[in-house]
Order: structure tokens, then sequence, then C-alpha cells
């Protein structure tokens, strides 16, 4: 059976096979059946993902090494990181809650942008080995189980609840929350996946067709 030509492509959606035309700049392809978009050409994506991945690391870095916050109540002040407040739940008994956190918070952004990292380095010099291949379908899965968004809702929320109680002090880690999560979505929305496809080299150890 002979290979589809590079340019054939199937819908993610409604598995319609198409040709997909050469896209100007700022240019986005969608499907012919049901719309869906099905690529896009963005100028200087791959940089300017690389940029923003790099960021995203180290506002992670800070997110977790800083204290979010300091609380005081009646002369007692504490703070916590986001492992510390982790370690925390676990120790308390609520372990399900605690690993549920580290997971969608921590182990996830942090395999999110790792993997982001890895196939931007790696695909740099085409061809790129096979595994950035495994590491972009890997990234989906990653970026759907972040959900650093999330726990910054619940901390603004949690803030606004105990503001009348104690003196809450907010500290470099949840500005590095926000920072984040700012990051982490210009990150994916900058990736367009497709530049990094023709890099990748063939499972029978060819190169790319392209001249890239």
């Amino acid at each position: 059976m002979a290979p589809l030509p590079a340019d054939i492509v199937a819908c993610p959606d409604c598995d319609l096979l198409q040709r997909m035309p050469a896209l100007p700049s700022g240019g986005t392809a969608r499907c012919a059946r049901c719309g869906l978009a099905l690529g896009s050409r963005k100028p200087g994506s791959l940089d300017r993902s690389m940029a923003l991945a790099v960021a995203a690391l180290i506002a992670f870095l800070l997110a977790n090494m800083e204290p979010l916050m300091r609380v005081s109540v009646s002369g007692k002040t504490s703070s916590t990181t986001i492992l510390g407040g982790v370690q925390t739940m676990w120790l308390q008994g609520e372990k399900i809650t605690a690993l549920l956190v580290a997971l969608f918070v921590v182990v996830a952004p942090a395999l999110d942008i790792v993997f982001m990292l890895a196939v931007l380095l790696a695909s740099r010099r085409p061809p790129a080995p096979r595994w950035v291949g495994a590491l972009l379908r890997w990234m989906e899965l990653s970026g759907v189980w972040s959900m650093v968004g999330v726990m910054m809702l619940g901390i603004l929320v949690s803030l606004v609840k105990i503001s009348s109680l104690a003196t809450v002090e907010p500290g470099i880690g949840i500005f590095a929350v926000g920072a984040l999560v700012f990051l982490l979505a210009g990150m994916s929305d900058s990736f367009e996946p497709r530049e990094i496809w023709p890099r990748v080299r063939w499972v029978n150890g060819e190169g790319p067709e392209t001249g890239q």
C-alpha cells in the first residue's frame, strides 16, 4: 500500500481525508465538511513557544519553591508552598486530595513544560528523532490534566473568605502561579504541532521529505 502524500490529512472530528493547502502567513485551514480548524501558520511559532516554555519553567519553579502567602492570626504566622500544602493534606489524612493536587497542579504542568522544551529542542535541527512524535501525543494528555488555573481560582476564593478572620500577605509563589497560568495558555496557543511533524524521522529511518 502506497503511503498517502504528506499534504493529505484526516479531520480529527469527522475523519474526512482532504488535501492541506499551502497556508499564507497567519492563515488557517478548516475541514471542508465540519469546519474544524485543521492547522494554521503562525509566524515565529516555534521560537515564541520556546520563549514561553522557558518563562513557564521559571514561573513553575518559583510557584513550587516560594510561599504562596503568609497568614497571621492572633500573633501566630504561618506560610506554605504548594508542595508543603500537599504534604500537610497527606499528613492530615486527606491522601486522595493530596494526590489529586500533586497530579493536576505539580506533575501535569511539569510534564507539559518538559515535553514542550524537549520537542522544541529536538526539532530545531531536522530530522528530529522518532520519540518526538510520541511526546507530541503525550503533550495532548498532559495539557488536558494541567489545572493550575483551577488552583489559582481556589486560592483567590480562599483569600476572600479568610480576609476577615486573619491578616493575609501574598507571597512570591502566588504571583508565580498567576504568571504560570497565562504562560501555559500562551505556550499552548502559540505552539503549532504541524510545524514539527514534517521534521520527525520516519520509522524506517528515512529523513523528512522537506528541505528544512
